[in-house]
């Protein structure tokens, strides 16, 4: 007699991206630094949640839950609070010191969109310049990441690290290859587009109006 083996095959489960162990406390301590932030703008200028509501499009809902450090925003989110107080987007998640600073890579607090397909790592001590921000972006695979028009005036130079690029700015669409760079106005609409299989890196420099 002869006894037949029967296989048995479990189902892998999905595996989850590992978090940084400092990520639940940089984003704390990030919350906590835009409630400020916000909290002291608006004070500064006598504005509402209504009317900073009406500037940045978040609804007054959401920015009452992110000043009283109840939510953490996203990228997106941070990004039209910033334009709705017309500040540069480092003044409002960090503090403007003078002299020198060093941003040491485990201290640079990711930020992430809501999707979590974009990842964006600040290369300058916030708040280090109110001209010029410099970022390294991390985008997923086949991934696209809508950005709203920030401040008039506001430019970004974009230069491929890994990978490829899909940017579409207003009506016009450019390819890049990584070692290519494009400088283009941010004041309109825009969109970052990976259209590789592996994840692309960018630097984004963002330089704003004087």
């Amino acid at each position: 007699m002869t006894t037949k083996a029967r296989a048995t095959t479990t189902k892998a489960k999905p595996r989850r991206a590992p978090k940084h162990p400092g990520d639940e406390v940089g984003a704390a301590e990030l919350g906590r630094r835009v409630a400020a932030n916000m909290r002291a703008r608006r004070h500064q200028r006598g504005m509402s949640l209504d009317e900073l509501a009406e500037a940045s499009g978040v609804s007054r809902a959401a920015l009452s839950q992110i000043e009283t450090s109840k939510s953490n925003p996203s990228l997106g989110v941070l990004w039209k609070i910033a334009v709705g107080f017309g500040i540069p987007f480092a003044e409002l998640i960090g503090d403007t010191r003078d002299g020198t600073q060093v941003l040491r890579r485990a201290d640079a607090q990711v930020l992430r969109s809501a999707d979590g397909k974009l990842e964006s790592r600040p290369l300058m001590p916030a708040g280090a310049s109110r001209l010029v921000e410099l970022y390294e972006l991390s985008l997923a695979p086949r991934a696209s990441h809508v950005s709203e028009a920030h401040a008039a005036g506001t430019r970004e130079v974009v230069t491929v690290l890994a990978g490829a690029l899909h940017l579409q700015v207003g009506d016009a669409v450019h390819e890049l290859s990584a070692g290519d760079t494009i400088h283009f106005p941010a004041d309109q609409p825009h969109t970052y587009g990976n259209p590789g299989s592996s994840p692309a890196r960018y630097h984004n420099l963002i330089i704003y109006p004087r």
